[in-house]
């Protein structure tokens, strides 16, 4: 056998092995959709008690992160406390993700509650296109479903692809149920613009990380961050506007879905100020749920991993005087 056809048996496989996970993977989250909602949130919290016991590295990792935020504000007690009750946060998410694939409109207001409701409808009733300003907080991808379904929206939303092939398609086959576009978020910009011509309502979630030529430094919990600059270059561009959109978790199990006024942007005509105002603007209000609700964000994202300087190597000041520098 040549070694064309070699090849050709190694993509084969590699594309049947895949399929295999992805259905392991569909079959495991419909399994999990079968769970009685409120069952699933308290198995969800036996899961998480039992995780912070056995996976210290990203723990560790979430509990620093609130150490450099809180250290001056909250005792190791209770940042400790707060970490535990994270990991049970998102532990629930994993049986409550799936129930996207169980919802509809009869059933919608078992899973979720909406607040302001009016000046989301009051934002696109003026035909310009909107942002929903998002976080990785709370249920959002429950949320992104149940504000598409409940508003009969041409939706989308801006993602990174997720490295592992059968999990992104997993991800994205709920993420687009009912309707929403998916846009990879590298070269988004010519997409985004056609949506805003096309009244679509897009989702981006503006808490992650970038790279220092990606964003902009704006202040977060403290700490300067690094912050996509793109939905603020976006925003002033199109006239779209940006409707944040927060979900909590209630005593009862549902999310309350909160919609905020359009966020006020600057237009001073000074392209570089006003983007940086206005991504410390959006930035401002992820800040706010997060202070309000900590145990709601996902704390274990390096958020503050781009930073504003390049510190100098440890032995600077020795290869300085070898060479002589002054």
């Amino acid at each position: 056998m040549n070694s064309f056809g070699c090849s050709e048996m190694v993509l084969r496989s590699h594309k049947i092995g895949s399929e295999l996970v992805f259905l392991c993977l569909y079959s495991l989250t419909r399994l999990l959709s079968m769970i009685p909602f409120r069952a699933g949130q308290s198995m969800g919290r036996m899961l998480g008690r039992c995780f912070g016991t056995v996976s210290k590295g990203r723990i560790r990792g979430s509990l620093n992160n609130m150490r450099a935020v809180w250290k001056n504000e909250m005792s190791e007690a209770a940042l400790l406390d707060l970490n535990k009750q994270v990991v049970i946060h998102f532990a629930q998410m994993l049986f409550e993700v799936p129930h996207v694939l169980r919802l509809n409109r009869r059933n919608l207001n078992r899973y979720v509650t909406f607040q302001n409701e009016q000046v989301f409808l009051d934002a696109i009733g003026e035909k310009r296109g909107a942002f929903i300003l998002a976080a990785h907080f709370g249920n959002w991808e429950l949320m992104s479903a149940a504000v598409t379904l409940r508003f009969n929206i041409r939706a989308a939303v801006v993602v990174r692809p997720i490295d592992f092939q059968p999990a992104d398609r997993l991800l994205e086959m709920i993420r687009s149920r009912f309707g929403t576009e998916i846009i990879p978020k590298r070269r988004a910009m010519k997409r985004l613009i056609k949506a805003m011509k096309q009244n679509q309502v897009v989702g981006i979630l503006l808490d992650q990380n970038v790279d220092w030529y990606e964003g902009v430094f704006v202040p977060f919990l403290g700490r300067l961050a690094c912050a996509n600059k793109g939905l603020a270059l976006m925003a002033t561009r199109t006239g779209s506007p940006v409707i944040p959109c927060f979900s909590v978790r209630q005593p009862d199990g549902r999310y309350r879905i909160m919609f905020e006024p359009p966020v006020p942007l600057e237009k001073s005509g000074d392209k570089r100020r006003d983007m940086e105002k206005n991504t410390a603007r959006f930035t401002g209000v992820i800040e706010k749920y997060v202070k309000a609700y900590p145990d709601h964000w996902f704390w274990f994202h390096r958020r503050w991993k781009t930073r504003p300087y390049c510190p100098l190597p440890a032995d600077f000041d020795r290869k300085k005087q070898n060479r002589g520098w002054p």
